[in-house]
C-alpha cells in the first residue's frame, strides 16, 4: 500500500507489520494456532493491557524527565543517552517481577533507546561511547526514548533550548507549530476518523507559522511487541511517499510523531557510520558467513528480538562490522541519523495515545518548553478544538 523512497529515509523507515505478519515470521511471539487467539486479549479492551500501557508510560515519563533534568551547557550527548536507557531499565524492573500465568518472565525495558539529536540534526542520534559531542548554550535539544512492559509500548520526544534565555523566531515558530498540530491531531483521532484527512491538518499549522513539515515522519499504531504498526498516517505525502487512508478504531494505540523545520523539511543521511539505532528484521532470515557477525546476530536475536536497540548496548566484540554484515544481508533495519540543512530550526514532538470509548488518553506527554512566536492559528475551529477537554470529566451523579 505505502511507497517507500529510501532517500527520504522516514523516521520510521521500516516496513509495515502486523500481528499476521509476526504469526508468519520466526518470532518467539508468533502463535501455533491462531485460531484460538482473542484479539481483544491483547488490546485496550482488556483493562490489563491498559494498566501496562500506563505503567510503560509511567516509565517513560520518568526517563524523559531524568533527561530533561540533566540537559546542560557542557553535557555529554552520549552521556544523556546512556542516563536515558538507564533510567528506562530501573523504572521498569519496579514491576511485574512475578513470571505469569505460564511460568515465564515478564519482558519490558527499552522499546526505543534514548536519542539526543542537537539543532539541525532531526532524529536517531544515539552514538557510541567514545563520542565527545557536548550540549552547547542556546542549542535546541530533541530527546526521543520508549519504554515497555511485556511487549505494551509507550513512546515519547520533546525539544528544549539550553541557556534560560527566551525561545524566540524560528526555534519559536518549529516549536510551537509542532506543539499545537499534535494538539489538534490528537483530538481528530477518533473512532470513525479516517486517517487521511490529518495530514492537511498538520501543513495547515505548518504554513500559519511559517515553516515546513518534516517528510517521510510517520504516525504508527502500535501492537504486542510491534512498535511500528500497520495503520500508518503520513504528516506530508509526496509523489515519492503516499499512504492510503483509513479508519481510526476504538481500543487502538498510537505514538503520535510531529516534527517540523525552518528549512525545506526534507532531511537527509550525512554519514552511514553514525547509524547506532536498529531494530531486528524479523520478517527475514539468512545465514551469516562471519563468525564475528553471527555471534553479534545472536546476542541481537536474543536480547533484542523485535524492538529497536542501539549498538552501545551490544557487548559482542567486532560490533560494527557484524551489524554492518547484518544490515546488508537485509537482518536489521537501520535508522538513520538525519539532517536538515545547517541554520535550520527544528522541533519534534511525540506522545502516545491511547483511543478509549470516552476519549483519547494521552499516557506519555512532551510537556511543550514556554516559547515566545509571534504567529498563530488562522483557523479559529481548530483554536476551540485545542480548547476542548482532550478526555471529558465524568459528569457527577445526581444526588439522590
Amino acid at each position: 500500500r505505502q511507497k517507500r523512497h529510501r532517500g527520504a529515509l522516514g523516521l520510521r523507515d521500516t516496513p509495515r507489520r502486523d500481528a499476521a505478519a509476526m504469526a508468519d515470521s520466526d518470532s518467539d511471539y508468533a502463535s501455533d494456532d491462531e485460531s484460538t487467539i482473542d484479539e481483544s486479549e491483547f488490546t485496550c479492551e482488556n483493562p490489563d493491557v491498559v494498566t501496562k500501557y500506563k505503567i510503560a508510560a509511567d516509565c517513560a515519563n520518568a526517563a524523559m524527565k531524568e533527561v530533561r533534568a540533566a540537559i546542560a551547557v557542557g553535557a555529554k550527548v552520549v552521556d544523556l543517552c546512556a542516563l536515558g536507557d538507564a533510567a528506562i531499565e530501573r523504572e521498569t524492573a519496579k514491576y511485574y517481577n512475578k513470571k505469569d500465568k505460564d511460568g515465564n518472565k515478564v519482558e519490558k525495558g527499552i522499546a526505543f533507546p534514548t536519542c539526543v539529536s542537537i539543532d539541525n540534526c532531526v532524529c536517531h542520534n544515539s552514538p557510541d561511547a567514545s563520542d565527545a559531542k557536548t550540549i552547547e548554550d542556546g542549542a535546541s535539544v530533541k530527546i526521543d526514548l520508549g519504554a515497555h512492559v511485556d511487549g505494551y509500548v509507550a513512546t515519547t520526544a520533546t525539544t528544549v533550548v539550553v541557556g534560560g534565555k527566551p525561545v524566540t523566531g524560528a526555534q519559536a515558530d518549529v516549536m510551537k507549530a509542532a506543539e499545537l498540530a499534535s494538539e489538534i491531531v490528537i483530538r481528530k483521532l477518533r473512532p470513525g476518523a479516517s486517517t487521511g484527512e490529518i495530514g492537511g491538518v498538520i501543513e495547515g499549522v505548518a504554513k500559519d507559522f511559517g515553516v515546513n513539515v518534516v517528510e517521510g515522519v510517520m504516525t504508527h499504531n502500535m501492537k504486542r511487541f510491534i512498535i511500528d504498526g500497520n495503520k500508518v498516517i503520513l504528516n506530508k505525502s509526496t509523489p515519492e511517499m503516499k499512504a492510503d487512508p483509513e479508519e481510526i478504531e476504538l481500543y487502538e494505540v498510537y505514538a503520535l510523531d510531529i516534527v517540523m523545520s525552518s528549512g525545506e523539511g526534507k532531511p537527509k543521511q550525512r554519514d552511514e557510520r553514525e547509524t547506532k539505532v536498529y531494530k531486528r528484521a524479523i520478517e527475514k532470515n539468512y545465514q551469516l558467513k562471519m563468525q564475528g557477525s553471527r555471534a553479534v546476530f545472536s546476542e541481537i536475536s536474543k536480547r533484542f528480538p523485535t524492538m529497536p536497540f542501539t549498538a552501545r548496548a551490544l557487548e559482542e566484540k567486532r560490533v560494527n562490522f557484524g551489524l554492518v554484515e547484518c544490515c546488508n544481508h537485509g537482518l536489521l533495519h537501520a535508522y538513520p541519523v538525519l539532517y536538515e540543512k545547517d541554520g535550520a530550526a527544528v522541533a519534534h514532538v511525540k506522545s502516545t495515545f491511547l483511543v478509549l470509548k470516552k476519549g483519547n488518553d494521552r499516557i506519555t506527554t512532551f510537556e511543550p518548553q514556554e516559547v515566545q512566536s509571534d504567529k498563530s492559528l488562522s483557523d479559529n475551529a481548530l483554536v476551540e478544538l485545542i480548547a476542548t477537554e482532550l478526555k471529558p470529566k465524568p459528569k457527577p451523579k445526581k444526588k439522590k
